[in-house]
């Protein structure tokens, strides 16, 4: 990773970043996508439809036996994904949740995991519902706190999961620092990075670190609102072995045509995250001007708290602003319902705008005193800014804001 911080012809949105990692979108295009693979020369890698696959003899295969173990389709995908983080080894999952079920599978009971405190709300119901009924032991930390990190770990501390910027408070964790003080303690923890909202185009975890960078592929590295998907990807060889066994065991893997749509949504990638960044920047900025918001965290302003930390390990921002509006509930469902180009929807990373509110959408299977602590309250309002024209986003912006704040004569 290029050390060097530095504005580039991506535009001044970009000032004080890490620079673009090298040969990305060459990497993105063409990795795993070779055309001499197949007999027909195809240069866009062809959807194997196939459970199965023809024998010479028993056990004397091509590479391929049956479409969950292995698929040409999904070998493309995982290849691709693979250099775009800087890894060895990528693998694909049928959703994000498929990816963290996966990963935690590699725990035995007894074992503890230590989560960043404001997470998914999908990865916070799966940790304390579901895992602690197969005697996992989960605890909370906030890991932009060293020593709030340091303080959870315990001796049966077998995994430690980050997620970075969080859902939906924005919070910024430093993945180096985060990770060498976890491995200093004990080596044999697994690090892993839910990088979902960064895509690999912004962030690379595992060269900061971590043992493990997982997304849910539905969001930004599809970036068409149209495959739900997880990725896996890690340097290790232990790691990928078990991963790759876990994968064909329980069986959670993507169809074809899903790895084939998000192939494709790879090739545009650096050209999405940059329009997100540069789009989300312009509404960041109004909103953080507009008297009728209360607060906004963008972790590309510098009011955000952890401004300096994002620059440091990050090459650009995503699409992802929570803001407070002024009021109650009420304003902000009224500001949510008068928005035109902003769908309300859950899910995020795709081209076009979503807006959803967390205490009643996407968090509220956590617990309500949790999502007090957390700071996610009625008047928190998240949006994932797509890629239509930056003037009407902020005209779309300002008239719901007007909708629910109207001026007085």
């Amino acid at each position: 990773m290029d050390p060097k911080q530095k504005t580039d012809d991506r535009g001044d949105v970009f000032a004080g970043f890490r620079s673009t990692f090298k040969s990305f979108a060459t990497e993105a295009i063409h990795v795993g996508q070779e055309p001499e693979q197949w007999k027909s020369m195809a240069v866009v890698p062809p959807i194997s439809l196939s459970t199965t696959f023809k024998q010479h003899g028993p056990g004397n295969h091509a590479g391929f036996e049956y479409s969950r173990s292995g698929n040409p389709t999904r070998n493309c995908l995982e290849k691709a994904v693979a250099a775009l983080d800087g890894a060895k080894y990528s693998l694909a999952l049928a959703s994000g949740l498929a990816a963290t079920v996966t990963i935690t599978h590699m725990l035995k009971t007894g074992d503890g995991i230590v989560c960043m405190d404001d997470v998914y709300g999908g990865t916070n119901r799966y940790f304390q519902r579901i895992a602690t009924e197969v005697g996992l032991e989960v605890s909370f930390a906030d890991c932009t706190k060293p020593e709030l990190v340091k303080a959870a770990l315990k001796p049966n501390t077998k995994l430690v999961w980050i997620e970075t910027p969080t859902n939906p408070t924005m919070k910024v964790v430093d993945i180096k620092a985060c990770s060498d003080l976890i491995h200093e303690h004990n080596k044999d923890i697994v690090v892993v990075v839910d990088n979902t909202f960064m895509s690999a185009y912004f962030q690379r975890p595992l060269a900061l670190g971590a043992d493990i960078c997982m997304y849910s592929a539905t969001k930004y590295m599809n970036g068409h609102s149209d495959v739900v998907m997880g990725l896996v990807s890690t340097n290790r060889d232990d790691l990928n072995e078990r991963l790759r066994f876990l994968q064909n065991a329980l069986g959670g893997v993507p169809s074809p045509f899903d790895c084939f749509l998000c192939n494709r949504g790879l090739k545009t990638l650096h050209l999405r995250m940059e329009r997100h960044f540069k789009n989300a920047m312009g509404a960041a900025k109004f909103l953080e001007a507009d008297p009728r918001v209360e607060r906004v965290i963008f972790p590309g302003l510098p009011s955000h708290p952890q401004h300096e930390v994002m620059k440091k390990q990050c090459t650009g921002c995503p699409g992802m602003i929570t803001f407070y509006i002024k009021g109650t509930l009420e304003h902000a469902s009224t500001f949510l319902s008068n928005l035109k180009i902003f769908a309300i929807a859950e899910s995020l990373g795709g081209y076009e705008s979503l807006a959803e509110h967390p205490a009643i959408m996407t968090h509220a299977s956590v617990p309500e005193k949790e999502r007090c602590l957390l700071g996610i309250s009625d008047t928190l309002i998240r949006l994932s800014v797509g890629l239509e024209d930056e003037a009407d986003i902020i005209a779309d912006l300002e008239q719901a804001l007007a909708a629910a704040h109207p001026m007085k004569n």
